[in-house]
């Protein structure tokens, strides 16, 4: 039988006074799991932005359909948009940041100029950073989490809420170009980002990378060489990566049948979605669907 992954919105504590930002605790989730209007340990879409700091133990994440594993002083990032899902243990014990769209642009002019390409853009890097145990990430999310929580007044509330926020993402930033050293002085970056803004605009229309390079005012050699030095793959192989991970949220996500996603998603036949679907999953997109995550 189909199923149909729950897309979770966000919804602000009555009693906190920081519109659109939030912080709980992975072991309240686990208390409520069976309260909540979805459950969290099966596969869920996420309406708003999220940071996920484990502090204790060990399990998995989901992001995307792929199963992390996590343990202590691991943050995982995602994007509004993402597949999410927990696996909870009794000894896990973290923090949820939880934030949505309109919070983080207003947000944007405050933090790193990087900051958003290294944490958020979800096909140049894995979603996680294994925070070092000499880096006080930790401090400044506990104090986050007691500003929000046992600090009493509402007095400058907000700034000082903004502030942590911002000293958050600056050393999560500061840690990442580490990871990502590489981008910092590639000229190719802007290129890269332009690419990728065009295929979620026109995916529907072309998944033939010399469409992209036209539009780009580039050649696809050149399109191919900005690829391969930003995430090491073809442009091809990044268009082909972006439908079919569109694909199956949009499965996983809804309603739709097959036949009818097919045409969605720019095939003028149903069978051939069919076949590009199985040629990069194994699967077809009913199996798909009926996958349990």
């Amino acid at each position: 039988m189909s199923q149909k992954i729950p897309y979770i919105h966000f919804e602000s504590n009555e009693s906190n006074i920081i519109e659109g930002i939030e912080i709980i605790t992975i072991e309240s989730i686990f208390r409520r799991k069976h309260d909540l209007d979805h459950y969290p340990e099966k596969a869920h879409q996420l309406d708003f932005y999220m940071l996920v700091f484990y502090t204790q133990g060990e399990t998995e994440h989901l992001v995307d359909f792929v199963w992390h594993p996590v343990r202590a002083n691991t943050l995982l990032y995602l994007a509004k948009g993402q597949i999410n899902a927990f696996r909870f243990e009794e000894n896990v014990k973290g923090f949820v940041i939880l934030f949505t769209e309109e919070y983080f642009k207003s947000q944007l002019n405050k933090l790193p100029k990087n900051a958003v390409i290294r944490l958020f853009t979800s096909h140049l890097f894995s979603p996680i950073i294994q925070i070092p145990l000499s880096s006080n990430v930790t401090t400044y999310i506990d104090l986050f989490y007691d500003e929000f929580y046992k600090e009493k007044g509402e007095f400058n509330k907000k700034n000082i809420i903004d502030s942590i926020y911002t000293v958050i993402f600056s050393k999560l930033e500061q840690l990442k170009q580490y990871q990502t050293f590489h981008l910092k002085e590639s000229d190719k970056l802007a290129s890269f980002l332009e690419f990728k803004s065009l295929v979620e605009q026109y995916f529907v229309t072309s998944r033939n990378a010399d469409f992209y390079a036209k539009e780009m005012y580039i050649t696809y050699k050149h399109l191919n060489t900005i690829c391969k030095e930003i995430v090491d793959s073809t442009a091809k192989s990044f268009i082909d990566e972006f439908v079919i991970l569109e694909a199956k949220r949009r499965l996983v996500n809804s309603t739709v049948k097959s036949n009818e996603l097919a045409f969605q998603m720019g095939f003028n036949e149903p069978t051939n979605f069919v076949k590009y679907f199985k040629k990069f999953t194994n699967l077809t997109p009913n199996a798909f669907k009926k996958r349990s995550y």
